[in-house]
C-alpha cells in the first residue's frame, strides 16, 4: 500500500509537514490529501501525529516546515478565523461552546444574523437553527435551550452544528461522532453524504472502526507523526488496517477471562431502586472478581443506573447493600468513601481537571493520605504518583506535565490512576473507551480484567457491544428503565445482545433479575 498524496481531484494537499514540541516530533515530514467531494478518514493511534495535523490545518499551530495547498494554491492558516474564512471549519474532540448560551446562540457565536440596524436578530438566528436541524433530521433539539441542560451527544451535535453553520468546503470531525448513538451517528452520515454530493469534503477522525468502515471513501493511516498509507475503505480488512496503525501484526483484542472463584462474596447488592422515572424496579448483584456488563439501546437508564450508585441522585427508593450492609449513597463522597469508583463518561469535565498537573490529578481523591496535620508531603506524593504512572504505563514527560497535554488513552488512564489511589472495591466504568485509539483499549482491557483478578467487582456501560461480549461475566439489558434479560456464559455474544437490546429472537421475552 504506497502512501498516496497527490491527485488531479485534491482539494487539500499537505506535503512534507513537520511540527515539533521540545524534543518530541509530531509529525516527520507528513503527507496527505483529500479529494473534493470525499469522506476521508485519518486513522492512527494516539500520538501518531493525527491531532496536530489538524491543529495545523485549523489553523490553531503552524507547521515548522511543509507546504500545504488548498484548491491548488498555496496557503497558509494563521488563525481558525484565517482557516474558517479559507473554507475550513473544525469540529475537535473537546469541545468549545457555552453553558451559559442557548443552543442556537452557540451555533451561531461569532456569526450571528443582524437586524437592519446591525442588532442581533434572535429570531432570525432561532430560524437558521431549525433549518440546520432539519436537514439532518433532528427533531428533539430546541434552539432556545440551554447548552448546560443538554446531554454529551446533544452537545456534540451542536458542536457540528456549529461548524455547518459556516458553510464549509472543507470539514474535519476530530473524534466529532465519539458521544453519539448509532441513530445520531446514522443521521449525521445522511447530512455529510449529501454535503458530498455538493462538492464538499470531509476529513473523518474515528476511533470507531465499523463506522468508519461503513461510511467513508478512502482512509489515511498515520504512525510515528508520518503518513503509512491511503487505501479504498472497500479494498482492506479491520486487521490489516490495525496492523498499519501498529506496525504490527494483531493479537487477540480481549484478554482471557478468569472464571469467577468459586463462593465469591457479594460486594454490591441492589434490590427494587427506582427513581419514579429514570430508573424502575432495578435489581442486582456484584460479586468480587465479577465483571458485570450493562447493555440495551442508548438512552435506557444505563447512564442513570451508574450515577445513582455512585451517590448523583438523592432521591431514590429501593435498597443497597455493601458487604451485606445497607448503605445510603446520597452523595458522591459518601459512596467514595464506602469503596465505589466511577470512571466518568466525559473524562475532561467530570474526570480530570486539565489545567491541573498528572500529579494534582492523581492524588486529588486521596491528598490526606501523603501528609500530617493539615501539610502534605511532596515526597510522598511524589513517590506513590510515580508507581500509579509506572503501573498504568500513562505516558507523560513529567509528573508536573498539565492533564490536558495528554492524549486521550492516557487521559482516561489517569482518571483510573486516581481511583485505583482510593483502594475502592467496586468500579464503575461509563463508557471508558470512547475516543481512545486500538491499543489503549487493548491496555484498558487488560485493566478491567486485573481488576477482577484482584477481587474488585467492576460494572461496565459501554456502547461498543463486542466490548459487553468480550469482557464481562455476565450481562444485564436495560429497556426503559429496567432490567429486561440477564446473559450469562454462551448467550454472551454480540449478536443475542444485540437481540436481548432490540426485544427480538432470545431477547423478546422480559425477564426479572433476581434480586
Amino acid at each position: 500500500m504506497t502512501p498516496e498524496t497527490t491527485g488531479a481531484g485534491s482539494l487539500l494537499e499537505v506535503r512534507a509537514i513537520t511540527k515539533s514540541f521540545g524534543g518530541v516530533q509530531a509529525l516527520n515530514a507528513a503527507d496527505f490529501a483529500c479529494d473534493r467531494g470525499e469522506i476521508h478518514a485519518l486513522l492512527g493511534a494516539n500520538g501518531a501525529g493525527k491531532s496536530t495535523l489538524v491543529k495545523i490545518l485549523s489553523g490553531v499551530m503552524a507547521p515548522d516546515s511543509g507546504t500545504i495547498f488548498f484548491d491548488g494554491q498555496e496557503v497558509t492558516f494563521s488563525s481558525p478565523a484565517d482557516a474558517g474564512a479559507q473554507g475550513v471549519a473544525t469540529v475537535f474532540q473537546e469541545l468549545s461552546l457555552f453553558a451559559h448560551l442557548t443552543v442556537a446562540e452557540n451555533i451561531f457565536i461569532g456569526h450571528e444574523p443582524l437586524t437592519r440596524l446591525g442588532q442581533v436578530s434572535g429570531r432570525r438566528m432561532r430560524a437558521a437553527a431549525r433549518a440546520l436541524f432539519d436537514r439532518l433530521g433532528i427533531d428533539h433539539l430546541n434552539p432556545d435551550a440551554m447548552l448546560s441542560d443538554l446531554s454529551l451527544a446533544d452537545r456534540q451535535l451542536v458542536e457540528i452544528f456549529k461548524a455547518l453553520s459556516r458553510d464549509p468546503r472543507l470539514l474535519i470531525l476530530d473524534e466529532g461522532t465519539s458521544a453519539l448513538g448509532r441513530t445520531e451517528v446514522e443521521r449525521l452520515f445522511a447530512l455529510l453524504r449529501k454535503l458530498k454530493a455538493g462538492g464538499t469534503s470531509v476529513v473523518f477522525i474515528s476511533h470507531r472502526m465499523a463506522e468508519t468502515r461503513e461510511f467513508v471513501d478512502r482512509m489515511s493511516v498515520f504512525r510515528n507523526g508520518a503518513l503509512v498509507g491511503t487505501v479504498a475503505a472497500a479494498e482492506c480488512s479491520d486487521e490489516e488496517i490495525v496492523e498499519m496503525m501498529l506496525g504490527q501484526r494483531v493479537e487477540k483484542s480481549f484478554p482471557e477471562r478468569s472464571p469467577l472463584p468459586a463462593g465469591a462474596p457479594v460486594l454490591l447488592e441492589v434490590e427494587r431502586m427506582s427513581d419514579g422515572s429514570r430508573l424502575r424496579d432495578i435489581s442486582l448483584r456484584l460479586r468480587g472478581g465479577e465483571v458485570l456488563g450493562i447493555a440495551g439501546l442508548e438512552g435506557q437508564g444505563q447512564g442513570e443506573l451508574l450515577l445513582a450508585l455512585f451517590g448523583a441522585y438523592r432521591r431514590l427508593s429501593g435498597r443497597v447493600l455493601l458487604h451485606g450492609k445497607p448503605a445510603k449513597l446520597s452523595k458522591p463522597w459518601i459512596a467514595k468513601r464506602a469503596g465505589i469508583a466511577l470512571i466518568p463518561e466525559d473524562r475532561k469535565t467530570e474526570g480530570l481537571v486539565l489545567p491541573m498537573s498528572v500529579r494534582e490529578n492523581v492524588s486529588m481523591a486521596t491528598l490526606p493520605a501523603y501528609g500530617r496535620f493539615g501539610f502534605v508531603s511532596l515526597k510522598r506524593e511524589r513517590q506513590f504518583v510515580a508507581q500509579m504512572i509506572a503501573r498504568l504505563e500513562i505516558k507523560v514527560g513529567g509528573m508536573e506535565q498539565p492533564a490536558r497535554s495528554l492524549s486521550g488513552g492516557n487521559q482516561q488512564k489517569l482518571v483510573l490512576a486516581k481511583w485505583l489511589a482510593t483502594g475502592a472495591e467496586v468500579f464503575l466504568f461509563y463508557d471508558p473507551t470512547r475516543g481512545i485509539d486500538v491499543g489503549t483499549k487493548r491496555a484498558f482491557y487488560e485493566l478491567i480484567a486485573g481488576l477482577a483478578r484482584a477481587g474488585k467487582g467492576v460494572i461496565v456501560y459501554t456502547t461498543e457491544t463486542s466490548e459487553l461480549a468480550g469482557l464481562c461475566h455476565r450481562v444485564l439489558v436495560m429497556d426503559d428503565g429496567q432490567m429486561v434479560r440477564s446473559l450469562e456464559g454462551r448467550d454472551i455474544t454480540e449478536p443475542k445482545i444485540l437481540a436481548a437490546s432490540f426485544g427480538l429472537g432470545d431477547g423478546a421475552k422480559p425477564e426479572k433479575v433476581p434480586a
